[in-house]
């Protein structure tokens, strides 16, 4: 069976939300064998972003192994309420496919946000990952660009040295992630 990789985003049906914003959710199922390529990861659900979580375990298992425990983590009252999701999802499902189990907390809700605190808490990379997600119409090349070298360096300084050739010229960034900040709170994707 082929491997799939999960990225920076994770999304989810938005029924779930509720779910993973009180801490009864704390486990996700992906059909075939995935690997997350990152322990920390926004998750997505309801056309916005709602956290960001810390992988904490992955493992698979066939569908005819999944558990009790695992549907209860994964927001479920049993295993059959469980299986019967999946099947509903993925329409050819079997007894003997694998899935991957990913396990999670949330580290940060992201309709929680502190207003005190610069960019409301939020590390740079994310508020730029958070703004080529849902802005990408919305910039100008050079906003794009200088997001995505945040993604990379998560620096405001070290952005504002590779592409502008010094730390002086940190305002520029700044100004971006500000832009790329109040124009998610006005969409309601984020709040404080």
């Amino acid at each position: 069976m082929k491997k799939r990789f999960i990225g920076r985003h994770l999304m989810v049906k938005g029924k779930y939300v509720d779910l993973i914003l009180s801490g009864k959710k704390t486990l996700t199922i992906r059909l075939g064998i995935v690997k997350p390529r990152y322990e920390e990861i926004i998750v997505h659900g309801g056309g916005r972003p709602i956290a960001k979580v810390k992988v904490t375990r992955v493992y698979h298992k066939r569908i005819k192994e999944l558990s009790d425990n695992d549907a209860a983590k994964d927001g479920f009252r049993s295993r059959e309420e469980l299986v019967k999701e999946l099947k509903r999802i993925y329409e050819d499902l079997n007894e003997n496919d694998w899935v991957t189990l990913i396990e999670f907390k949330v580290i940060q809700r992201l309709d929680q946000l502190s207003q005190e605190h610069p960019y409301m808490g939020l590390e740079p990379a994310d508020l730029a990952r958070l703004g080529l997600r849902y802005l990408s119409n919305e910039l100008n090349a050079e906003e794009k660009k200088i997001l995505l070298d945040l993604t990379r360096t998560n620096s405001i300084r070290a952005t504002a040295y590779r592409l502008f050739g010094g730390i002086e010229k940190r305002h520029i960034v700044r100004r971006v992630l500000r832009k790329i900040l109040n124009k998610l709170k006005d969409k309601g994707l984020i709040r404080g």
